[in-house]
């Protein structure tokens, strides 16, 4: 059995693993030269509800990733407006580190290879055209493509191309897979007719930043300095992907944390504003080039698919990450990137398909967000396990906790206990 995974973001990375484990060959198909995407910018993890999620992703046997996260974590427990329990990875050395246990799993990568078609048959897919017209067959396909751009659609909904980490003029706009096989897919939308939202932060080099605020970062993990009043924009938060960071407090701060580089914590801030605070005079942005204008724009293609991850419509591709819906997160693209990997090889193999229970977080989250993007309204959220609607649904539900015992417990009672660890071939 050959499963194919198309996109290398955590998402995708994390369905070639549990693809991988049942015992399936795998190949995973990337456009750009670095794997995990969003991840090579991102550094967040187990805050607020995460730490639920995680610990119950690593209780079913899908821990693998959290495991390199956790290893290469500058910062454990640390605290910030909105948020507790965070955990900061590096975000400069985790991406060799996923690479590396990819290979040593034995799982065939392919980067700076960019998918652009399919052959289908019926309602099944029969293999992937590649830019150079290679035509590579596969039994069954994961598609983990993410929601951003291309770059007309960031001109469109944003400010234009920022030139983000996912590098569109370098290598190519992102392709729909389930839109070359015939379904239509879904777009998040902040207000009529307006598609998209910003994505969440941008990236500040250290060496620009004053000796004192570094101090503070290097041993903190969090700076917080205070936005001059004439420079307070409240508007712009309604632009943010991340709706658990469009707190009033991230309006009249500069948050600043520890991922590796300085991670601000605001879609864009024009430099010149940037530059009036005290220990910022000389900043200058890493990520995305187009810092001070803009960022990149997400949630423009999300699949229609059930609650095993599947696409409607298709009887042999699974989608994971953004593309399976609104989803803000390494930790909830693992745990989407995870199941559709896993219930492609059952798909295949015809047996039944995976749903998580609603008992778990990471069950009732899949099944939350595929209810809500049906609706008007539900297209304007987005649905993390880290704040915003989703974290208050999870506390109201008795499903949010820190007792690692009490997961353990719960995942124990639905029986799935390491069930993704298992082999199936």
């Amino acid at each position: 059995m050959k499963v194919v995974i198309i996109g290398g973001g955590w998402a995708g990375v994390a369905a070639a693993i549990s693809a991988k484990k049942t015992g399936a060959e795998v190949a995973l198909y990337e456009k750009t030269d670095l794997l995990l995407g969003l991840g090579n910018v991102g550094g967040i993890m187990r805050n607020n509800g995460r730490f639920t999620a995680t610990e119950e992703l690593i209780s079913i046997g899908a821990g693998d990733l959290f495991e390199l996260t956790d290893k290469n974590s500058r910062h454990k427990n640390i605290t910030f407006p909105g948020h507790k329990n965070v955990w900061l990875y590096d975000v400069n050395k985790i991406e060799p580190e996923v690479k590396r246990y990819l290979e040593m799993l034995g799982i065939e990568l392919n980067l700076e290879t960019r998918v652009v078609d399919v052959k289908k048959e019926q309602n099944k897919i029969k293999g992937i055209y590649l830019s150079d017209k290679t035509f590579v067959p596969g039994d069954v396909f994961v598609e983990t493509t993410g929601s951003t751009g291309p770059m007309g659609n960031c001109l469109r909904y944003g400010n234009g191309c920022s030139m983000c980490v996912l590098r569109c003029p370098a290598y190519g706009p992102r392709v729909s897979i389930s839109g070359r096989a015939g379904v239509d897919d879904l777009q998040g939308e902040r207000e009529d007719d307006v598609f998209g939202a910003f994505s969440g932060s941008c990236k500040l080099s250290k060496d620009t930043l004053s000796q004192e605020i570094l101090t503070e970062l290097d041993e903190k993990g969090v700076v917080i300095l205070k936005v001059p009043e004439e420079d307070i924009n409240l508007d712009k938060l309604k632009t943010k992907v991340c709706q658990q960071y469009a707190l009033k407090e991230f309006a009249e701060n500069i948050i600043l944390l520890d991922t590796g580089h300085a991670k601000l914590m605001t879609t864009y801030y024009p430099l010149d504003k940037l530059r009036k605070i005290k220990g910022m005079e000389d900043v200058k942005y890493i990520d995305p080039y187009a810092g001070g204008k803009g960022n990149s724009i997400r949630y423009l293609s999300v699949a229609p698919r059930s609650d095993d991850m599947k696409v409607k419509g298709l009887d042999n591709l699974f989608v994971g990450g953004e593309k399976s819906g609104l989803f803000v997160g390494h930790t909830e693209a693992i745990l989407t990137g995870s199941l559709a990997g896993h219930n492609a090889v059952r798909a295949n193999l015809g047996i039944p398909l995976l749903i998580l229970p609603k008992t778990l977080a990471v069950g009732d989250i899949i099944a939350y967000a595929n209810e809500m993007v049906k609706t008007k309204k539900g297209r304007r959220d987005r649905y993390t396990f880290a704040g915003a609607n989703y974290f208050k649904r999870m506390i109201d539900l008795g499903l949010y906790t820190t007792d690692v015992e009490e997961i353990r417990t719960r995942v124990d009672k639905v029986n799935l206990k390491d069930i993704m660890s298992q082999k199936l071939i």
